[in-house]
């Protein structure tokens, strides 16, 4: 956990930062990393990658880097497809995690065209 402090060493607010990485398959990870600040999600990535010719290609991606949640979903060949998700930083977390732990074989499928 990092803390931070104002001038005078009084706690101003703690910032804790979560980052794992899941093996899912032989050619399949989920990788997700996100911020809680005062116990709100102020940022997240979680991302699902499928190994395709040894290099380690991205096929489902929720973030925030667009300062609102969204789906990024690839295809092998062309550019990704964005989604806003339209839901708190929180219940969009918690949604992408449930997806990717449920759906990865889906998507994986869907990506790699099968």
């Amino acid at each position: 956990m990092l803390d931070f402090y104002g001038e005078e060493g009084r706690k101003t607010a703690t910032l804790r930062v979560i980052e794992y990485e899941r093996q899912l398959d032989i050619d399949a990870r989920m990788r997700a990393r996100y911020r809680v600040a005062r116990g709100r999600v102020t940022r997240f990535i979680v991302q699902l990658e499928v190994l395709v010719e040894s290099k380690w290609r991205p096929v489902v991606r929720y973030d925030t880097s667009h300062r609102f949640a969204h789906r990024d979903l690839y295809r092998k060949h062309g550019r990704p497809v964005k989604s806003d998700l339209k839901m708190s930083f929180e219940e969009a977390l918690t949604y992408a995690l449930d997806d990717l732990r449920e759906n990865w074989e889906i998507h994986k499928s869907e990506f790699l065209g099968e």
